[in-house]
């Protein structure tokens, strides 16, 4: 039996609809997630336009986001000048859904559990919409850029490698 569109819709959806942002879901089947170069390529749009989520801590013990192009890694110095933090590290996989509320591979952006300071990486710029995590494995959202930015009261920022 087809899923119905409310059937499918994660925090980030519901958030997005209430904001009134247009988006499109995308939806694929894997047998196990690896990463966001596997969904982009699963899913049949461009890398360059894929974002994947990934959270960090501060120095200060505070938690920040960071949405970058899926192929690109995270400097980690310039992750954390970006936050104003002396330095950054990543979560252990094991506290995702604690921090967020959303599993590895599912961690979208928006509709965390907390707002936590978040930046996007500056190449997100270069088109009008991308795409990021839908809110749960299997889901991915195309929306544009800004209203990315609007959505997650998210800033650009120089942190990739």
């Amino acid at each position: 039996m087809a899923k119905k569109e409310k059937d499918i819709k994660t925090n980030a959806m519901r958030i997005l609809d209430r904001l009134g942002i247009s988006y499109e879901v995308l939806t694929y089947e894997v047998p196990e997630f690896e990463d966001g170069i596997q969904i982009a390529d699963i899913e049949g749009v461009p890398r360059g336009e894929s974002f994947k989520t990934l959270v960090m801590r501060g120095k200060s013990g505070g938690y920040h986001v960071f949405v970058l192009p899926v192929e690109r890694e995270v400097d980690l110095k310039a992750a954390a000048r970006a936050v104003g933090e002396k330095s950054v590290e990543m979560i252990h996989v094991k506290d995702i859904t604690a921090v967020t509320g959303y599993v590895r591979g599912g961690c979208s952006p928006v509709g965390m559990k907390k707002e936590y300071p978040t930046v996007v990486a500056r190449e997100a710029e270069a088109f009008e919409r991308i795409y990021v995590s839908g809110g749960r494995i299997g889901s991915t959202i195309r929306l544009r850029t800004e209203d990315l930015l609007r959505a997650a009261h998210a800033s650009l920022a120089d942190f990739t490698a």
